[in-house]
């Protein structure tokens, strides 16, 4: 028996898990092996917190009328079968409550695993398969530069990419609007506080399209007082659908 079937065969009859025989066997070689002996008391002791858990139960009726000859013969007066089966009884409880409580405890723990893996392959798969934009405006300033990229995904999200630093008062603020309709009036995508490149979400909007209008304007700190565009305008464009 290899050292790693052996701790196996010892947390199995510890837990009530391993069959009757196997349980006998085991019980017999520790007594004649100290070392055993001490690999099994340190596996009861491991697994005590669970025996806690498990809910008393009565001994079977007539258990100690079965096994009261066996205790009141002597040593001589028993045969070795009869010694053998009424150690057998003195240990065989009904464990079925037990075994219910381990099924429930591995069923949880291998559920908690596979929710884990799962979770892991979700992440994994959304941070390598991003969104594809559906729309995608290159926003130049007055002079034809190139000041930033914008990408819109089909829920609304905007990605804004600036390809250079703005100089913008502390007191003023760069707040990114769209037309999603041509006759309409501007929309506010939100405000880029921090003066770098930013995500930003609003709900209600339709999904973006070829030719929407994107721009950035330089606005007070909290954002335009009037919803609409008031500052000098930093870059502007007109999206184009990208080529997959």
């Amino acid at each position: 028996m290899t050292d790693r079937s052996r701790q196996i065969l010892i947390d199995e009859v510890v837990l009530g898990l391993a069959d009757e025989a196997d349980a006998l066997r085991l019980e017999a070689l520790a007594a004649r092996d100290p070392d055993l002996a001490e690999e099994l008391a340190r596996a009861r002791e491991r697994f005590a917190q669970l025996d806690d858990t498990a809910e008393s139960l009565p001994l079977p009726e007539g258990f100690w009328s079965r096994i009261e000859p066996a205790l009141d013969a002597g040593p001589d007066d028993a045969r070795p079968e009869e010694a053998q089966l009424a150690a057998a009884s003195a240990d065989v409880v009904d464990l079925s409550a037990a075994r219910r409580s381990m099924t429930r405890w591995r069923g949880m723990a291998l559920g908690s695993v596979a929710a884990t893996v799962l979770l892991a392959l979700t992440l994994g798969w959304t941070t390598l398969t991003p969104v594809e934009p559906s729309v995608i405006a290159v926003l130049l300033d007055e002079d034809g530069q190139a000041i930033g990229l914008v990408e819109g995904q089909p829920d609304n999200t905007t990605l804004v990419t600036l390809l250079e630093r703005a100089d913008v008062p502390p007191e003023r603020v760069m707040q990114v609007w769209t037309k999603p309709d041509d006759d309409g009036p501007p929309v506010s995508l939100g405000l880029l506080r921090s003066g770098r490149s930013a995500r930003l979400a609003i709900d209600g909007l339709p999904a973006p399209h070829p030719q929407q209008l994107y721009e950035i304007t330089v606005e007070p700190a909290g954002g335009s007082p009037t919803d609409l565009p008031t500052g000098p305008i930093l870059g502007k464009g007109l999206a184009k659908e990208p080529v997959v």
